[in-house]
């Protein structure tokens, strides 16, 4: 079964439904202008009927393997996933100061129906890099952002989000991941999570976990909860990859 994005439709409700248009003509967006939105969902349509509907059945014959530590994705996802971020898909929102494309939003909105549309399992993992990135920005430190916030933008190194614990279940305040300070301003995390959307895999040489935990010293409850980066392989001060993290 063939996939094909229907851009009309979809430049129709976001121009007019979303109000994309209106927000284009009282100038908050600057240069960009709907002749460079229907062109990126153009795009997007055909990235997505070429690329990623063809992996569906691709996916379901092969599945995922676990072979030793190392999650083994089916064959042509690692490859998509590379053409995927070289053709700037998952930059297409972020900020430009960091390698983004600065477009609005909704723009990444619709991209994000696409993909998802057209292959659902794949859509799934660049979701929640949005939240990471978003998190990031707002919330980190000059240091984490230096060396993470480019590539999770470019999507290099995708992120996920984990938040449940078996015996929590959906009581987030109930967690008992714990964060214990370290002397070099590190700190370290011990506890165990589920569920957790593209956890691990062979798309990329690098992944960026967002982790809730609880500091000794913190409140009960979710008032008392921080979060936390971990990256599956730590970085080196010159950017390389060092150790996979324990």
């Amino acid at each position: 079964m063939t996939y094909r994005a229907p851009i009309n439709d979809m430049l129709l409700a976001l121009n007019h439904g979303a109000g994309l248009e209106a927000a284009v003509k009282a100038g908050h967006y600057g240069d960009f202008d709907g002749d460079i939105a229907a062109a990126v969902l153009e795009e997007a349509g055909r990235f997505a009927s070429d690329v990623l509907a063809p992996l569906n059945r691709v996916g379901d014959e092969h599945g995922i393997k676990l072979e030793d530590t190392n999650v083994i994705t089916a064959p042509g996802w690692p490859d998509a996933y590379k053409r995927w971020t070289a053709a700037g898909w998952n930059a297409v929102s972020g900020p430009e100061a960091f390698g983004g494309q600065g477009l609005p939003l909704a723009i990444n909105a619709v991209c994000t129906e696409i993909w998802s549309a057209s292959n659902i399992a794949f859509g799934l993992c660049p979701l929640l890099t949005l939240s990471a990135i978003e998190a990031l920005d707002a919330h980190g430190s000059e240091e984490l952002k230096k060396i993470y916030l480019e590539k999770l933008i470019t999507g290099d190194w995708p992120g996920t989000m984990q938040l449940t614990e078996p015996q929590a279940g959906s009581d987030v305040g109930a967690l008992r991941t714990r964060a214990e300070r370290s002397s070099d301003g590190t700190y370290r995390i011990k506890g165990t999570k589920i569920f957790i959307t593209y956890g691990d895999h062979d798309m990329s040489d690098n992944i960026v976990h967002f982790v809730l935990a609880r500091l000794p010293d913190a409140p009960a409850g979710t008032r008392g909860i921080s979060l936390f980066l971990i990256p599956k392989f730590l970085v080196n001060a010159d950017g390389s990859l060092g150790a996979r993290n324990d």
